[in-house]
């Protein structure tokens, strides 16, 4: 097994010469979506516009899902498939941008998933608006050679175009809706209507060719609606559509409480995490309640819940009621990076940082970022950090041993100090002052999401579970972007899941 960013720097991806092969299954001509280019803002508009003038995602939802059923898709929404009792699946979150970050991880991701009999899209399929034109390069391209059935569920990009592309992909090409009853003139609903992005009327035109790279019977999948639940040998994996703003409308809340019942043990899949950078976040649903809720009651016997939406990897095992829930992030499949040294000490729910794990590592994004952004600014030799310097001023600030450490930590000085504040790097909660808090607001909700990068280590990851009746194996695999993790993808984190006796 080859070495992981836990055991040394040139396992993290840093140092390494040799780009992997991945760019060999990329088109000659890549569009490199930039988050500060503002015609790609103003498209990604509808998340804003919601949250101003009231969200439509779940009256939208079930018109699809009402329209699904018509056509016949099965009430309760469940798939039932064919699969033994030990069998393994493959979850990849977040995947979308169609450059170098996602399809470094393609090679990695079809050899630890060659003998897995599905994979799960977890949240944001396609970046940024969700349009079908881009499902040829961002989708059936990269995992053209997957030779098994893909499931998804939409994030809030896939929901810019009102989910029609989605549904078109992934729900055997559902028809468009029928326009709704335009709205009374100067109401909140009215000034929506005015803003809201909608797709251009001739997209999808190259849709039917970019599906014939995945048109093998053996990958052939068609989902009831955008929320769905797979029984699987011994498991029963429920996927849930979080919509624009990581909420859940009244009729598919009611569903999730029915097909959450039964001794059977089930993982969730979702849009929006319920633990992520070290707070919690239960999503709420429409009418009352919560879906953590749903998640910890212990006649609905959840083993996990893993969320897309935050591109990195994090993992809160949770004691509830003297049992173990895994709540996990996983959304490093292809977007860009975001940021894991912003997470301040781990603190919640009984979860301590012995507990926690996270990819990258908190030093490596250190180091990502003060790299990213030196250049950015033209300020290299005062923003670089190593990793060994991002590494133990990190140690200083959470109060906690050096994760990687090879003879003697790097000194700490000021400008290692102040470089690390300017970024955002996270703190112990008695140690954090004012002044670093409006800082790492800003950084995280402003200048993480513009940082896309197209040069190695991009710090990617995918999961593998499986599968047995006696438990679930979950393991994150790292993708950098260099030939040594593509040919042998590293194991970052591992975790043995026991299932309840049905």
């Amino acid at each position: 097994m080859s070495d992981s960013s836990r055991d040394t720097a040139e396992g993290a991806g840093w140092g390494s010469a040799q780009l992997g092969q991945y760019r060999r299954l990329m088109p000659s001509k890549v569009e490199k979506i930039s988050w500060l280019n503002p015609r790609t803002l103003w498209a990604a508009r509808n998340g804003v516009v919601a949250s101003w003038f009231g969200d439509p995602t779940g009256r939208t939802r079930n018109r699809w899902v009402a329209q699904r059923a018509a056509a016949g898709a099965p009430a309760d929404k469940v798939i039932r498939r064919a699969d033994p009792e030990r069998f393994s699946f493959m979850v990849i979150g977040d995947t979308g941008e169609g450059d170098d970050p996602q399809y470094a991880v393609v090679p990695g991701f079809l050899k630890i998933g060659q003998d897995t009999r599905f994979a799960v899209v977890a949240s944001d399929v396609i970046y940024p608006v969700g349009s079908a034109d881009d499902y040829g390069t961002k989708f059936f391209r990269p995992y053209q050679d997957y030779p098994a059935p893909i499931y998804a569920i939409p994030g809030n990009h896939d929901w810019y175009e009102d989910l029609g592309a989605f549904m078109r992909v992934f729900c055997d090409d559902a028809p468009p809706l029928d326009p709704e009853p335009a709205p009374r003139p100067l109401t909140r609903a009215w000034l929506r209507s005015l803003l809201w992005h909608r797709p251009r009327a001739e997209d999808g035109q190259r849709l039917d060719e970019a599906r014939r790279l995945r048109a093998a019977p053996a990958q052939r999948s068609v989902q009831p609606g955008p929320y769905w639940a797979v029984d699987a040998g011994p498991l029963r994996i429920i996927g849930i559509d979080t919509g624009l703003l990581g909420t859940i409308d009244a009729e598919q809340g009611a569903w999730l409480r029915e097909v959450s019942q039964g001794p059977r043990p089930k993982i969730l899949i979702t849009g929006s995490p319920l633990y992520v950078d070290g707070e919690h976040h239960p999503c709420a649903i429409e009418g009352g309640g919560t879906v953590d809720d749903i998640v910890r009651a212990p006649e609905h016997h959840y083993v996990a819940a893993i969320g897309g939406d935050i591109h990195n990897y994090q993992r809160y095992p949770v004691d509830v009621d003297g049992r173990t829930i895994q709540y996990v992030v996983s959304g490093g499949g292809g977007a860009f990076m975001h940021a894991t040294h912003t997470i301040p000490h781990i603190s919640i729910a009984n979860v301590t940082e012995k507990d926690f794990r996270c990819y990258p590592l908190r030093g490596d994004s250190l180091a990502f970022y003060s790299r990213l952004y030196g250049r950015r600014l033209h300020l290299r030799r005062f923003f670089t950090l190593t990793e060994a310097e991002a590494t133990a001023v990190i140690a200083e600030r959470l109060g906690i041993p050096p994760t990687r450490l090879r003879g003697e930590p790097a000194r700490v000085t000021f400008r290692t100090r102040l470089v690390a504040s300017l970024l955002g790097a996270g703190g112990r909660p008695d140690r954090t002052s004012r002044f670093r808090l409006p800082v790492r607001k800003i950084y995280t909700q402003l200048f993480s999401p513009s940082s896309a990068t197209y040069s190695p280590p991009f710090f990617k990851c995918f999961l593998r579970l499986d599968v047995t009746p006696e438990a679930v194996r979950l393991r994150c695999f790292a993708a950098t972007g260099n030939l040594a993790q593509e040919i042998d993808p590293p194991v970052e984190d591992e975790v043995t899941i026991p299932l309840p006796r049905s």
